[in-house]
């Protein structure tokens, strides 16, 4: 992810008021770009480069239309909202002491797991004794590889596992050419890493992290969603918590549902969990975990406890009808948080 996230143009859409009103600024929105940035060891001075290009890109792309005064505008609002983000990012890198340099850590494989067809959890274990940083529920890990072609690509990966002090635990979904080409990072990790290869990851960093509280708690995710909702099942787990939890998730089928095995046995191993699953093929599903319902996910169907507090995680398309149902139903916004994967972050902000 690049610098504002490949997002800089609906940002700066959506941010066109501070020029009027500095106070106006999408700080829900900053946040989550501020912990994609710390997770790549981004600094200050690299704000000015992207500052001159981009400035650069709108003359090339508007010419005559970019008067001295529309020009002033433009990078009034990319300063506002870079400081913003410098001192947001500051303060990330000094909550863990780590600096942009120090972010970056090698790991060694010590074993990949078939999930299903086209999803692998990755489990690394450090390479020597210095701290490992700990993860809370619900963050992510960068990875960092050489493509063959010479060049580092970064991706973010969500971890699966809470930690233990040695390992760390992602998965992968490998994405397969559909409207674009085949996904570059996740099929070269699914094909050319293997067991005993040292790879690079990030501390951990993310801003939708499970709250330590005493409520219930509903967790909903869909597809590779599930990612971030099997982590914080798993540090409820390792807390020893008593917290009432319902977890919900949907999938094409129980063979697609990433990561089931381990979700379903940390439910058990917690005093009041329960589970609905939503197929959209749910043949052969008989025997499985929980309520089973087929089609979309339906949260009228669940029985949601009072004073809850809601997690999502899956498609953009998802969480917005997950989200309005959920409001419909009374459920307060303050009490609904989501986690969103790749460069459609601000749709579900700004839709």
């Amino acid at each position: 992810m690049t610098m504002l996230s490949g997002t800089s143009f609906p940002v700066v859409q959506a941010t066109l008021p501070v020029v009027n009103d500095p106070t106006h600024l999408p700080d829900h929105l900053l946040s989550r770009i501020a912990h994609k940035h710390a997770s790549l060891g981004l600094s200050p001075e690299q704000y000015e480069i992207v500052h001159d290009n981009l400035m650069w890109a709108i003359v090339d792309v508007l010419g005559d239309a970019v008067t001295p005064e529309v020009a002033a505008a433009w990078d009034e609002v990319y300063w506002l909202m870079a400081n913003m983000l410098i001192h947001k990012e500051r303060g990330l890198y000094s909550a863990v002491r780590l600096s942009p340099e120090t972010v970056w850590r090698t790991w060694r494989v010590a074993e990949k797991i078939q999930e299903t067809e086209d999803v692998v959890t990755f489990v690394v274990e450090r390479t020597d004794e210095r701290e490992v940083k700990p993860s809370l529920p619900g963050q992510y890990v960068t990875i960092k590889m050489r493509m063959p072609d010479g060049v580092h690509q970064p991706r973010q990966y969500s971890l699966t596992r809470a930690d233990d002090g040695r390992h760390r635990h992602f998965a992968v979904k490998r994405v397969r050419a559909q409207d674009a080409p085949d996904g570059e990072m996740s099929n070269f990790l699914h094909d050319s890493v293997q067991v005993g290869d040292e790879v690079t990851l990030s501390a951990p960093f993310g801003d939708v992290v499970l709250e330590y509280t005493d409520r219930p708690l509903v967790l909903a995710s869909a597809g590779i969603g599930i990612t971030p909702m099997a982590g914080m099942l798993s540090h409820l787990v390792k807390s020893a918590s008593q917290r009432k939890v319902v977890f919900l998730h949907a999938d094409d089928s129980l063979g697609s549902f990433a990561l089931r095995d381990q979700v379903v046995a940390d439910l058990k191993a917690l005093p009041d969990a329960s589970m609905s699953t939503w197929l959209l093929n749910s043949e052969g599903a008989g025997g499985a975990h929980g309520e089973m319902h087929t089609g979309f996910m339906d949260v009228r169907a669940v029985d949601l406890p009072d004073d809850a507090e809601y997690y999502l995680c899956g498609p953009v398309a998802f969480m917005q009808s997950a989200r309005t149902a959920l409001i419909a139903a009374g459920v307060p916004v303050k009490d609904i948080q989501y986690e969103v994967f790749g460069p459609d972050l601000w749709l579900a902000d700004y839709q």
